[in-house]
């Protein structure tokens, strides 16, 4: 895709220059052929958010109409639900991936979910998501030891930008006089890359270190963060680990809390806790969801449930 020099060209122009460190560990999509330019000159919030939301509204068009693409071929990748592009004429259409619905998983099938509980606006949400240790052992077994030895527990959100992710997992989001530096924690240990799967919608994946500095793309050993759409620019850059099976709305809800300059919620929203649980069979939405969009939740495996949840699910 060319671009010809415009406003779009000098807002993103002004965006590159504008590399703030609190967000060197997290997914970024690049401009084609963009001069680097030194980080010292910051660029301002306003000029920066909006060359960050052009640019990011073109890549996900472009993604939309290539769909997903193999990371080492470049070639669109090829999985259930991928998007479908349909030429008619002059008329094209678009379909975006069909997520998987858990309520279908086979009887027999065992599946490793993460269950998390969100401190959000006064109150705890959940959010649950597969885990893939077929396709990224190494990088589920790290996950794995920091939700054991409650490694996320208490940290925060520290970086949410409306429609393309959020991310949590910093340590030191513990801290928050440690704000300026969010963003910039965990880096005293990474996991080998693993990158198999595509960004789908709700993919889990884990932050990094740009190329320059970790050409091995080695992963952040705790920062992780959910994609809100299908991206398959990150595709072949990060390690995805997971996909979200139950929550998701909850996860775009803080992509559209108010942030400050470097994406980070003003408003604290924290990790309560993390289970992990090997489920087997389907699941099955919960009648007391309360969601009023079309996104189903579903019910918390029993193993991942307090005393008093168990009891109640026994009881009626």
């Amino acid at each position: 895709m060319k671009l010809s020099l415009s406003r779009f060209s000098i807002l993103t122009l002004v965006w590159m220059s504008g590399s703030l460190i609190a967000q060197e560990l997290s997914p970024t999509v690049a401009p084609p052929a963009a001069p680097a330019t030194p980080a010292a000159a910051p660029a301002l919030p306003a000029i920066e958010r909006i060359a960050d939301e052009a640019q990011r509204k073109l890549f996900e068009a472009a993604d939309r109409a290539a769909g997903p693409s193999d990371a080492t071929t470049n070639k669109p990748l090829s999985f259930p639900g991928a998007p479908q592009v349909n030429a008619t004429g002059k008329k094209t259409t678009f379909s975006g991936p069909k997520l998987d619905d858990p309520a279908a998983w086979a009887k027999d099938s065992t599946h490793k979910l993460a269950v998390m509980e969100i401190k959000f606006g006064g109150t705890r949400e959940t959010v649950m998501f597969e885990l893939y240790p077929q396709d990224a052992p190494m990088t589920v077994s790290n996950f794995l030891d920091n939700v054991e030895t409650d490694a996320y527990k208490g940290l925060a959100f520290h970086r949410a930008v409306e429609g393309f992710i959020v991310q949590t997992g910093d340590p030191l989001t513990s801290d928050e006089g440690a704000r300026e530096r969010w963003g910039t924690g965990g880096e005293g240990k990474t996991v080998p890359a693993e990158i198999k799967r595509p960004h789908r919608k709700g993919a889990v994946a884990m932050g990094r270190k740009s190329d320059k500095v970790n050409p091995s793309k080695l992963s952040n050993g705790y920062q992780f963060y959910f994609a809100l759409g299908h991206y398959a620019s990150l595709d072949g850059k990060y390690t995805v680990f997971g996909q979200v099976v139950s929550g998701l709305e909850v996860l775009e809800r803080i992509s559209n809390m108010p942030v400050d300059s470097n994406d980070c919620p003003i408003a604290r929203i924290e990790i309560a806790s993390i289970k992990i649980t090997d489920h087997s069979g389907p699941l099955f939405v919960s009648e007391s969801s309360g969601s009023n969009d079309d996104q189903p939740r579903y019910t918390k495996p029993s193993s991942a449930q307090g005393p008093v949840g168990r009891l109640l699910r026994r009881v009626w």
